[in-house]
C-alpha cells in the first residue's frame, strides 16, 4: 500500500480544506515556528487511530477541532481523510477489492469519533489493524515526533528496550503476558486466603460446636430457673398484698387524730390574732418616731461633709497657684533660649551665603576637558579594535585550513584503521557455530521434563489433599454428631440426677426414692400410693412405713397385680399386694369385682378403690413426675454407657484424619516449594540455549557485515587519501602574518595615555559637583533650625499670656473658699437641737411597742403547740400513707414483673404453678439461695451463643464450598503457568531475532554517518531478553567504545537517529515521518544525514516527509510544502517541487 494525499478540514489550525500529497521520495515540510508544521504529522496518526489525546497535544481529544481565531468562529467537527493506493492487493482481505483506499476520521464536538473506509463505517479497531498489516500504525517508529530523539537520548535501558519490543511485534505478547501474571497473582492471592479462611472457618467450627454444647446447657438451667422465679414472684407478690391491706387500716386511724388537732389549732389562731391586731397602731408611732430621728442625722451628716469640701477647695487653690508660678518660670527660659539660637543661626547662614558667593563656577570648564579627552579615547579604541579584528580574521582563516589538514589526516587514518580492524574482526570471529549450543539444548529439554514432573507431583500431592480433607471433614462430622449426642445426654442425665437427688423430709428419706417402675407406669404407681409416697422407711419418721404381711389378692381377669411391674422395698410390699394394673376402659366394670381394701389402676393415673371411690386421671402428680424422671435418668444412663465408646472410636478416627490432611498439605507445600526451582531452572536453560543461539546468530550477521564494511572502508581509505593531498596542496603556499599583530600592540600602548586623561578629567567634574551639593544641603539645614526656633519663641510667648489669666482667677476661686465655713457652723447648732428631741419621743414609743410585742409572743407560743400537735398528727399520717403507697407500689412493681416474666396475670400463675406442681414457699428466702446457685451456674457458662448450632452448619456448608473453590483455583494456577511460559518463550524468540537484525543495521548506519568508528546494541541488567535494558555503545573516529551517554550532544543525536532508521530497516513502513530530527545536528552532520535519506529512499519504498528549519536538508528534498499563519491562528499549504525547479532552470 502506498500513501497519496492526506485531506485536513478543521482540524486544529488547518481550519480550510486542505490537500497535502505525499509523493515518492523525500518531501520537506517547511515554515516558521508556531505556524502548525508538526499539525500535519498528528492528523496522519490521528486518522491512523491514534486515542490518545496527550499524544495530541491536547487536553481532550475534542480539542483537535478548530478553536477559533480572532476573525473566524470555532468549528463543530473536524475530520482528516488519507487516500492509499491498494493497486498492488496487499490491503486486508475485507478491502482488498478495492484498488484505493479512503480513511475518513471524522470527529463532533462532545460527540466522539467515527471511522470510514470507502464510505463505510467501521470501528477504531478495524482502522489500526489495517495500518499494522502494512506495517504502520499511529504508534510506528517510522512517525518520529518532535523531541524524539531528545527522549531515546534520555531513556533509560529498559526503556529503550520498548523500541525493539515495538519492531519485534511483542507488545501484545508484554500485554498479555502481564494480564496472565496479574491473574495468576490474584489466584495465588486467593488461594492463600482460601486456606487462611478454611483454617479460621476449622476453628470457629469447633468454637461453634462447643458454643451450641454450652447453648443447650443454658436453656435447660434458664427454664428451671424461670419456674423458681414464678414461684419466688408469687410468694412475694402474696407478702406484699397482706403488708398493703394492714397499712391501709393504720392510715384510717391517723386521719382521725389529724381532724381533732386542726380544731385545736385553729382555736390558738383566733386568739394569736387579736393580739397581733393590737400591736399595728404601737409600731406605726414606733415607725414615725423613728423616720424622724433618722431625717436629722442625714441632715447633720451632709454639713459635715461641705465643711470637708470647703476645706479641700482650699488646699487645691493654693497648689494651683504654685504650678501657675512654676510654668511662667520654665516660658521665660524658653524665649531667652529662642533669642540666643536665633542669633547664632543669623551669624552662620551669613558666613555660608558669604562663601557660597566668592566660590568660581568651574562646571563648564571641567565638562569641556571631559568632552575632549573621552573624543581622544574613542578614537584610540577604534583603531585597536579594528586591528583586533583583522588579526582575529587572520587567525581564523589559519585555523581553518589547519583544521580542515587535521580532519583529512585524521579520516585518512581513521579509514586505514577502520579497515585493519575490521579484517582483524573476521579473523579473530572463528566458527559461526558454537559448540555448546548443542548440550544446552540437551538440558533445556530435561528442564522442561523436570518442571512437567514437578507440576505433576503437585497436581497428585493437591488431589491427595483434597481428598484427606474430605475424610477429615467426614469424620469430623461423625464426631460432631456423637459428641454432641453424648453432651445432650450428659446434660440431662446431669440435670436429673440433681432433680431426683433425695429429698430429705424432716431428715428422714421418702419412700419414693426407693420405687423403681417399670417404664410408662409411673402414673399407675402414683395413683396407687399418692401421698403415701412422701413418707420414709425409717421408723425413726413420725409418719414411715413398717411394712405387714397381707394375703394374696384374687383379681378379676384383665386385671395385672401392680408388684410385678415396680421394684420396691418390702416396707410396701403389703401396699402393693392390693393394687392391680387395669385399661382405662375396664376399670369402672372391674371395681364391683375386686375384694374390699384393693384398688385398681391404669397407666394413665386414674384409680378406683373397693369402697367406690374413683379418681379420673388429670395432670400429673409430683410423685408421678419424679418416677417418671428417674426412670429417665436410667435409661439416659444406660444409653450414655452404649454411647461413649462410639464418640471415643470417632474422636479417634478424626485425628487420623486431621494427621492425614496434615500429611497431605506437608507434601503439597513440599511440591509448590520444588515447582519454583524446576521453574527457575528451566527459565536458566531457556536463557543460556537462547543466548547462545543468538550468539551463533550475532557472529553470522556481523561476518556477513564485516564483509561488506571492508569493501566499503577500502573505498573509503582511498577517497581520504585523495583528500588529504587537495587539503596539502591548497595550506602549502600560505604563510604566516606577524604585521598586524605588531600594529595591534602599537595601537593599544598609543591608546593607554588617552584613558588615563579620560579618566582624570571625570574624576574633577564629580568631586567639583560633589563640594556644590554639600553647600546647598548645609545652607537649607540652617533654614530650618531658624524657622523652628522662631516657632518656638512665639509658642512661649503666647503660653505666658495664658498662664497670666489663669493665675488671676485661681486667686479669686482662693478667696471665696475661705470666707464660707463662718455660715455652716450656725446651721449645725440648730439641727442638734432638734436631733435630741426626736430622741426622747422615739424612746417612748420602742417601749410601749415593747409590751405590745410581749402579749403577741404568749399567743404564737400557745398556736405553736398546737400547731406542733397537728404537724404530728399529720406526719403520722403521711408517714402511714407514704408506706401504704410504697406497700401498693411493691404490689404493683411484682405485679408487672410477674406480668413481664410469666406473662400471666398473679392469680393464674398461682394456678399455672399448682397445674405444675411447683411448691410455693411461706418463706422466699430458702427458694432464693437456691435460686442463686442456680443463676450462678447460668452465669458460669459465660456469654452463650443461641444461634451457635445454626452457625455451625453454616460454616460447615461454606468449609466445603471453598475446599472445592481450592481444587479450582489450583488448577486455573498450573495453567496460568504454562502459558505465562509460553508467551516468555516466544517474546524471546522474537525479541531475539528483532535484535540481531536491528543491530546488524545499527553498525552500517552508525559507521556510515560517522563515516568510520564502531557503535553496536547490548542487552543489559538482565540474562533474560524480555527483562534487559538496551544500551548503545558507540566508538566515533578517533574515541575509545564508550557508552552513547558519555558522548557529545550531536554525537548523541547521531547515533538516535541512526538507532531509529535502523528500527525502521528491520520492517520498512510505506510512510516515514520526520519531524525536525536534524535540530540537534550541524551543517557537516545534516549532510551525512541527508546522505542516509537518499540511501534509504533508494533501498526501499518508503515515501518519506521531513519537518525541517535547516536550509541544507530543504535543498536535499525533491519537493518543499510550506506551512504559513497569514491570518493569526489559521495554518495554510504552499508547495514547491525542487526537481521540476531544477529541470525548468536547467532548460
Amino acid at each position: 500500500m502506498r500513501f497519496q494525499r492526506l485531506r485536513l478540514s478543521g482540524f486544529k489550525s488547518f481550519v480550510d480544506p486542505t490537500e497535502f500529497r505525499i509523493e515518492p521520495g523525500l518531501t520537506g515540510i517547511v515554515g516558521p515556528n508556531g505556524c502548525g508544521k508538526s499539525n500535519l504529522l498528528e492528523a496522519l496518526r490521528w486518522v491512523m487511530g491514534a486515542n490518545s489525546a496527550k499524544a495530541m497535544r491536547a487536553g481532550g481529544m475534542d480539542d483537535v477541532i478548530f478553536a477559533g481565531s480572532g476573525k473566524r468562529p470555532s468549528r463543530n467537527h473536524a475530520d482528516v481523510t488519507l487516500t492509499i493506493d491498494n493497486a498492488e492487493r496487499r490491503a486486508p482481505a475485507a478491502y482488498n477489492d478495492h484498488p484505493v483506499l479512503e480513511v475518513v476520521r471524522r470527529i463532533d464536538r462532545g460527540a466522539g469519533s467515527t471511522y470510514r473506509i470507502n464510505g463505510k463505517e467501521v470501528r477504531a479497531r478495524d482502522v489500526q489493524l489495517l495500518f499494522a498489516d502494512a506495517s504502520t500504525g499511529s504508534n510506528s517508529p517510522a512517525l518520529v515526533r518532535q523531541g524524539q530523539i531528545s527522549e531515546l537520548i534520555a531513556a533509560k535501558p529498559q526503556n529503550r528496550r520498548l523500541i525493539l519490543e515495538e519492531a519485534a511485534g511483542v507488545s501484545g505478547l508484554h500485554s498479555r503476558r502481564h494480564e496472565a501474571e496479574l491473574r495468576l497473582r490474584a489466584a495465588e492471592t486467593n488461594l492463600s486466603r482460601l486456606d487462611d479462611l478454611t483454617q479460621e472457618l476449622e476453628a470457629g467450627l469447633n468454637r461453634l460446636r462447643r458454643e451450641a454444647r454450652q447453648a443447650d446447657r443454658y436453656k435447660k438451667l434458664s427454664a428451671e430457673i424461670r419456674a423458681l422465679q414464678g414461684a419466688l414472684l408469687y410468694a412475694r407478690w402474696n407478702e406484699a398484698r397482706q403488708v398493703a391491706e394492714g397499712l391501709r387500716a393504720e392510715a384510717r386511724q391517723a386521719a382521725a387524730a389529724v381532724e381533732e388537732t386542726a380544731r385545736a389549732a385553729a382555736r390558738a389562731v383566733g386568739a394569736a390574732a387579736e393580739a397581733d391586731a393590737a400591736l399595728a397602731p404601737l409600731r406605726e408611732a414606733e415607725a414615725v418616731a423613728a423616720a424622724v430621728l433618722g431625717k436629722l442625722a442625714i441632715d447633720r451628716d451632709r454639713l459635715e461633709r461641705d465643711a470637708e469640701a470647703l476645706a479641700a477647695e482650699v488646699a487645691r487653690g493654693e497648689a494651683e497657684l504654685v504650678r501657675l508660678d512654676a510654668d511662667r518660670a520654665r516660658e521665660t527660659q524658653m524665649v531667652e533660649d529662642a533669642a540666643a539660637a536665633l542669633a547664632r543661626l543669623a551669624e552662620e547662614l551669613a558666613a555660608l551665603e558669604e562663601g557660597a558667593a566668592q566660590a568660581p563656577e568651574r562646571l563648564p570648564e571641567l565638562e569641556a576637558a571631559l568632552k575632549a579627552a573621552e573624543a581622544q579615547r574613542q578614537a584610540a579604541d577604534a583603531e585597536v579594535e579594528r586591528l583586533a579584528a583583522a588579526v582575529a580574521a587572520a587567525e581564523a582563516q589559519r585555523r581553518a585550513g589547519a583544521a580542515r589538514l587535521s580532519e583529512a589526516q585524521g579520516r585518512a587514518s581513521r579509514a586505514a584503521q577502520a579497515r585493519d580492524r575490521a579484517q582483524q574482526e573476521l579473523e579473530r570471529l572463528g566458527p559461526l557455530e558454537d559448540p555448546a549450543l548443542a548440550p544446552a539444548r540437551t538440558a533445556l529439554e530435561s528442564a522442561e521434563a523436570r518442571l512437567a514432573e514437578a507440576r505433576a507431583a503437585l497436581e497428585a500431592a493437591d488431589e491427595a489433599r483434597g481428598a484427606a480433607q474430605a475424610a477429615e471433614t467426614q469424620g469430623r462430622e461423625a464426631a460432631r454428631r456423637l459428641e454432641d449426642q453424648l453432651s445432650r445426654l450428659t446434660a440431662e442425665a446431669r440435670a436429673l440426677a440433681q432433680i431426683v437427688a433425695p429429698q430429705l423430709r424432716g431428715g428422714f428419706t421418702p419412700a419414693l426414692d426407693a420405687v423403681r417402675p417399670e417404664r410408662g407406669y409411673e402414673m399407675a404407681l402414683a395413683a396407687a400410693l399418692g401421698d403415701d409416697l412422701e413418707a420414709a422407711l425409717d421408723p425413726a419418721a413420725p409418719a414411715h412405713w413398717a411394712g405387714g404381711e397381707a394375703p394374696p389378692a384374687s383379681w378379676p381377669e384383665g386385671a395385672r397385680p401392680l408388684a410385678d411391674l415396680v421394684q420396691a422395698p418390702p416396707e410396701l410390699a403389703a401396699r402393693l399386694a392390693y393394687v392391680a394394673l387395669v385399661s382405662q376402659a375396664d376399670g369402672p366394670r372391674l371395681r364391683q369385682q375386686i375384694a374390699p381394701g384393693a384398688r385398681l389402676v391404669s397407666r394413665e393415673g386414674d384409680l378406683w378403690r373397693w369402697d367406690g371411690f374413683t379418681a379420673k386421671a388429670e395432670a400429673k402428680k409430683p410423685a408421678a413426675v419424679r418416677l417418671e424422671q428417674k426412670t429417665r435418668l436410667a435409661e439416659v444412663e444406660a444409653e450414655i454407657e452404649a454411647l461413649a465408646p462410639r464418640t471415643a472410636e470417632a474422636k479417634a478416627a478424626h485425628a487420623a484424619a486431621q494427621d492425614a490432611v496434615r500429611l497431605a498439605e506437608d507434601a503439597a507445600k513440599a511440591a509448590r516449594r520444588d515447582l519454583p526451582a524446576a521453574e527457575q531452572g528451566l527459565a536458566q536453560a531457556r536463557l543460556t540455549t537462547e543466548r547462545l543461539a543468538r550468539e551463533a546468530a550475532r557472529r553470522e550477521a556481523q561476518g556477513q557485515a564485516l564483509t561488506e564494511t571492508l569493501t566499503r572502508l577500502e573505498t573509503e581509505a582511498q577517497e581520504a587519501e585523495a583528500a588529504l593531498s587537495q587539503v596539502q596542496a591548497e595550506l602549502g603556499a600560505a604563510a604566516p602574518e606577524t604585521r598586524l599583530a605588531e600594529q595591534l600592540q602599537a595601537a593599544r600602548e598609543a591608546a593607554l595615555p588617552a584613558r588615563e586623561a579620560a579618566a582624570g578629567a571625570r574624576s574633577a567634574l564629580e568631586l567639583e559637583i560633589r563640594e556644590r551639593d554639600s553647600r546647598a544641603r548645609r545652607l537649607a539645614g540652617l533654614v530650618r533650625d531658624r524657622d523652628d526656633w522662631r516657632r518656638r519663641a512665639d509658642a512661649a510667648a503666647r503660653r505666658l499670656d495664658e498662664l497670666e489669666g489663669a493665675r488671676t482667677r485661681a486667686v479669686a476661686s482662693l478667696d471665696q473658699a475661705r470666707e464660707a465655713p463662718a455660715g455652716l457652723e450656725t446651721r449645725r447648732q440648730d439641727l442638734l437641737d432638734q436631733l435630741a428631741a426626736a430622741e426622747a419621743r422615739r424612746s417612748q414609743t420602742r417601749d410601749a411597742l415593747a409590751a405590745g410585742e410581749s402579749a403577741r409572743t404568749e399567743g404564737e407560743r400557745a398556736l405553736r403547740a398546737a400547731e406542733s400537735a397537728a404537724a404530728a398528727a399529720r406526719e403520722a399520717r403521711a408517714a402511714l400513707d407514704a408506706r401504704a403507697e410504697a406497700a401498693r407500689e411493691r404490689l404493683i412493681e411484682i405485679a408487672d414483673q410477674i406480668r413481664e416474666t410469666a406473662r400471666c396475670e398473679p392469680e393464674a400463675l398461682a394456678r399455672r404453678l399448682a397445674d405444675e406442681a411447683v411448691a410455693i414457699p411461706s418463706e422466699p428466702g430458702g427458694m432464693e439461695a437456691h435460686l442463686t446457685q442456680l443463676e450462678r451456674q447460668r452465669e458460669s457458662i459465660g456469654a452463650v451463643n443461641l444461634r451457635a448450632e445454626d452457625e455451625a452448619r453454616e460454616s460447615a456448608a461454606r468449609l466445603e464450598t471453598i475446599q472445592t473453590e481450592r481444587a479450582d483455583l489450583t488448577g486455573a494456577i498450573a495453567r496460568l503457568r504454562e502459558g505465562i511460559d509460553e508467551l516468555n518463550g516466544e517474546g524471546r524468540e522474537r525479541l531475539v531475532a528483532a535484535f540481531d537484525v536491528i543491530n546488524g543495521h545499527f553498525k552500517t548506519l552508525f559507521e556510515t554517518l560517522f563515516e568510520g568508528g564502531q557503535a553496536e546494541l547490548r542487552l543489559v541488567e538482565s540474562d533474560d531478553p524480555l527483562e534487559a535494558g538496551l544500551e548503545i555503545y558507540a566508538c566515533p573516529p578517533g574515541k575509545r567504545m564508550a557508552a552513547m551517554s558519555l558522548m557529545s550532544g550531536g554525537e548523541q543525536a547521531l547515533t538516535a537517529a541512526a538507532l531509529i532508521f535502523a528500527v525502521f530497516l528491520a520492517n520498512p513502513a510505506p510512510i516515514c515521518v520526520l519531524d525536525e530530527v536534524d535540530a540537534p545536528l550541524d551543517d557537516a552532520n545534516v549532510d551525512r544525514f541527508c546522505n542516509m535519506l537518499d540511501e534509504m529512499r533508494r533501498r526501499t519504498q518508503t515515501r518519506f516527509i521531513a519537518i525541517t528549519h535547516n536550509p541544507v536538508t530543504m535543498a536535499r528534498m525533491d519537493r518543499l510544502f510550506g506551512v504559513t499563519m497569514a491570518e493569526r491562528g489559521v495554518s495554510q499549504l504552499v508547495s514547491v517541487d525542487l526537481r521540476q525547479a531544477e529541470a525548468l532552470a536547467a532548460e
